[in-house]
């Protein structure tokens, strides 16, 4: 068979003595995709992130947290070790998430109506939906 490049076909590969040879990765990256519109994939990533909304409890609930909160500041002093399942409110969008957040009482904040953990942590009462404790065995 004979073809046009048959006179360079056996020829080794041109070097240049100026420019070194690209690394493969250098290479491969010349063709790889581009992010045309910057910040695009990241807002389609917040708006496909999914939230929950706020459970609205009934009396009888709220209720039952009104008693399990009076038995805890009776015992405030004691530092009683609670796990408390709250709504936090999602700061980009509607909605937000549930978390349920373990530690010991440090003490109750009546102008700000939260609870306050010796780790820090700021539960508002108004977004408690679940409240635990050993001294709430047998009576609830």
């Amino acid at each position: 068979m004979s073809g046009p490049y048959d006179d360079i076909i056996q020829l080794p590969h041109p070097t240049s003595a100026r420019h070194p040879r690209m690394s493969l990765s250098n290479r491969a990256a010349q063709f790889s995709p581009f992010a045309a519109l910057s910040g695009h994939s990241a807002a389609l990533a917040e708006t496909a992130r999914l939230t929950d909304q706020q459970i609205e409890l009934s009396d009888d609930d709220k209720a039952v947290l009104d008693q399990k909160q009076r038995i805890l500041l009776e015992h405030i002093n004691e530092h009683p070790e609670i796990m408390v399942t709250w709504f936090q409110p999602d700061e980009k969008k509607d909605g937000g998430q549930y978390i349920t957040t373990t530690g010991r009482l440090k003490r109750f904040d009546e102008s700000a109506c939260m609870l306050l953990l010796k780790d820090g942590s700021n539960i508002p009462i108004s977004h408690i939906i679940r409240l635990e404790s050993a001294y709430f065995e047998g009576l609830f």
